[in-house]
């Protein structure tokens, strides 16, 4: 029978209540065990699809094409667990179900309430996947804060469950803020205090708290929390702030953590030791890395909210470690590259990124960063937005059809490089009806691509677009040199694109988003392959400012794009 993890936050969002249930996973999987994750989201929506990247962060997709909420993200990277629709439930989605099964008549007449009906919903779609992956232990994660009024159901519905499972199967942790007022130079424990009462209020007591703070958490002040919240002291754990969030599980294990949840779910029996001998290293390197560091500019179109790339940043984290390199990261608004001082801006970066979006907003400054790329051979990567973009600029600057576009931007464009999906012409929903999920791709001999994925002939990635290459105008871009390295094995999409080697380096637009799939212990191979040309790059313009003792006399193409092809 499995055992079960609540998690639950309080005081204030954003407190990494999913960083916190990722790190626990990594725990108990580093001592032998199987590891479940949910995450429960109290917004009315059915799922983050249609929600801006401004509001919500990063949507995360599954191979099974589920539309997910980024913390998903972090169970992925932290753990082994392979996860799906299953795993990411939202209000939205719970109510709905309920509705179409009393549509159905499943109910045989009754009055539907929240109690029992929506927290029975909820109880389910936790043990389904108990019942499906049989796993050691379920960790569930509770979005949003205890007092909203949203995740009322799904609290009730856990201490339901904590009742039901009974002593040693089911613990609740706690994530809570003990806030530093500078002014008073004093961490605060009253907010925690009143946070636990709340909790405690509607009926669940916390086993164990998760203490977020700036400054460490003396021994007096665990103390006193634990005295005011009915916990042991060793169940305080101090949750300070670190440099890296992969520091987290071993902060965490340094306090006891593991061994508090292994014995209070009574799991000694199954428990190995402990063996975090790869994640040291892998935090060693991300403080330390040995061949130095590489910059990157990601130009896009919600910079402002690093959320919104999660899964892009952490995987560069990833191709650094992969390569032992800090991967220097600067975001850069794609409308910002619309002066004449654009050149300038883009000059000093080892490699260019484009990554996903949707609207026309910021395409302009997209098309120039690519051209940029281009001409001067700096590395490129363009993900799914980026790599439409890197075909209509290709299309415009390279086989002269200068009004190229996508229908998504202009819609009366004699040259649709990119147009709607051919499956979702007549389809004027949003939710939930782009291309979504794991699709095989079919890789061309020789071409880079195949080099980078280890000579593999096909690869399996997720994805989430609504719009595609026109195949119509592949003949006239591969005339021009354009590569279509990577298509679908139907022949229908155009999966990947670059440049042949001996006009560039480094230069691969995907259809796809990698970035889902990239792990700690085991970098996507396209951005390990991407941060080593950047770093390449570097070299080799050192190499050249060095032999000709002055930066004007360097390769002038490498640094003007301004120049004909």
């Amino acid at each position: 029978m499995p055992k079960y993890i609540f998690v639950t936050g309080g005081v204030v969002s954003s407190l990494g209540k999913g960083l916190a249930a990722s790190s626990i996973g990594c725990l108990l999987e580093s001592r032998g065990l199987q590891v479940a994750l949910i995450k429960l989201d109290p917004y009315i929506n059915v799922d983050p699809g249609t929600m801006s990247p401004f509001q919500h962060g990063e949507v995360f997709v599954t191979d099974d094409g589920a539309e997910t909420d980024l913390d998903l993200g972090h169970y992925e990277r932290f753990t082994q667990a392979h996860l799906s629709r299953a795993n990411n439930w939202t209000t939205g989605r719970i109510y709905l179900s309920v509705i179409e099964k009393e549509r159905r008549g499943d109910y045989l007449g009754k009055t539907i309430q929240v109690i029992p009906h929506i927290t029975n919903e909820i109880k389910e779609a936790v043990r389904s996947v108990a019942e499906k992956d049989k796993p050691d232990v379920v960790i569930v994660e509770i979005g949003g804060t205890v007092g909203d009024i949203e995740s009322l159901p799904f609290l009730e519905a856990i201490r339901q469950m904590g009742n039901e499972e009974g002593a040693g199967n089911a613990i609740f942790v706690h994530v809570t803020l003990v806030p530093y007022i500078a002014a008073a130079g004093e961490l605060k424990t009253k907010p925690t205090q009143h946070s636990v009462r709340d909790l405690r209020e509607i009926g669940i007591a916390p086993d164990i708290l998760l203490c977020r703070s700036e400054k460490p958490l003396s021994r007096e002040l665990r103390g006193k929390i634990a005295l005011f919240c009915n916990v042991k002291e060793q169940a305080v754990i101090n949750a300070q702030d670190v440099d890296t969030i992969y520091d987290v599980p071993l902060a965490f294990h340094e306090q006891g953590l593991d061994d508090l949840i292994v014995t209070q779910l009574r799991l000694e029996s199954h428990a190995q030791q402990v063996d975090l001998s790869e994640w040291r290293k892998l935090v060693a390197t991300v403080r330390e890395p040995s061949a130095g560091d590489t910059k990157i500019a990601i130009v896009g179109k919600y910079v402002e909210l690093e959320d919104s790339y999660k899964s892009l940043r952490e995987a560069l984290t990833h191709g650094g470690v992969a390569n032992n390199l800090r991967v220097v990261v600067k975001w850069i608004e794609s409308e910002e590259l619309m002066d004449d001082d654009y050149e300038n801006r883009l000059r000093d970066f080892d490699a260019i990124l484009v990554p996903g979006g949707f609207g026309k907003r910021g395409i302009a400054g997209m098309i120039r960063a690519i051209q940029y790329a281009r001409k001067t051979r700096t590395p490129y990567f363009g993900i799914c937005l980026g790599m439409q973009t890197a075909c209509i600029e290709f299309a415009r600057n390279s086989c002269e059809l200068k009004d190229a576009d996508s229908t998504e931007f202009d819609l009366e464009t004699p040259h649709p490089i990119i147009f709607k999906l051919r499956d979702l012409v007549d389809v004027e929903e949003l939710g939930g009806t782009m291309r979504l999920g794991a699709w095989t791709c079919r890789l061309a001999p020789g071409s880079l691509a195949q080099e980078v994925y280890g000579g593999a002939d096909e690869i399996s990635e997720r994805h989430r677009h609504r719009y595609e290459f026109n195949p119509e105008y592949r003949q006239r871009l591969e005339k021009e040199g354009l590569v279509f390295s990577g298509v679908s094995t139907d022949g229908k999409f155009m999966e990947m694109i670059e440049l042949p080697r001996e006009s560039h380096p480094w230069f691969i637009g995907c259809q796809f988003h990698p970035e889902y799939k990239s792990k700690p212990l085991k970098a996507h191979p396209l951005f390990a392959s991407f941060v080593r040309a950047a770093y390449e790059n570097r070299l080799q313009s050192e190499t050249t400012i060095e032999k000709n003792g002055d930066v004007e006399l360097v390769a002038p193409d490498r640094f003007s794009a301004t120049s004909g092809d």
